[in-house]
């Protein structure tokens, strides 16, 4: 009628150990795996004033008024910049007020834009705002490789064309028997 569970309880941490964090499927409430990098995030009740930079990855679903640069950066739909954003990707729900430069750029169908993007892939889903130039981000060329030009060898007297008596290889002078 009443089984024991096949798998036995966890033991508890000891003492000065923090407690594992429960397994579920979702990965968000996972710590991130060794030489990942956690997201940071600006929560909807925040609002900072000044310039943002580092690595790794900001998600924003509070406000910032200044330039932002980080390697990847998301906008909520709560989310709201007043200046710059500067990443190699960049997606935006909410709202953006200065220019875009990104690898890629995808503005999702609630977004607001209203600046220059500057990118190498732009997305753009139906519905989403878009006020301002879109350029195409251009990797500089690699240098190209230049060969010399080729030499022709010199030429021998069997390929030389026949000598006539001046030297030129103009063929013989007007009047001079063959």
């Amino acid at each position: 009628m009443f089984s024991k569970p096949n798998n036995p309880l966890p033991a508890p941490p000891a003492p000065g150990q923090p407690e594992p964090m429960a397994q579920t499927g979702d990965s968000a409430l996972r710590p991130p795996q060794r030489g990942q990098k956690a997201a940071s995030l600006v929560a909807p009740d925040m609002t900072l004033e000044g310039n943002i930079t580092g690595g790794g990855e900001l998600q924003i679903d509070g406000a910032i008024k200044g330039d932002v640069r980080v390697e990847r950066v998301t906008i909520g739909e709560g989310g709201h910049v007043d200046g710059g954003v500067y990443a190699e990707a960049v997606e935006v729900c909410g709202r953006v007020n200065g220019s875009i430069t990104a690898k890629q750029v995808r503005l999702h169908a609630a977004c607001h834009v209203d600046g220059d993007i500057t990118h190498e892939q732009l997305a753009m889903e139906i519905g989403a705002f878009f006020q301002g130039r879109s350029l195409r981000l251009q990797r500089p060329a690699p240098p190209a490789i230049i060969t010399p030009p080729r030499q022709s060898p010199p030429p021998t007297a069997a390929s030389a064309p026949p000598k006539d008596n001046n030297g030129l290889g103009l063929g013989p002078k007007p009047g001079a028997a063959p």
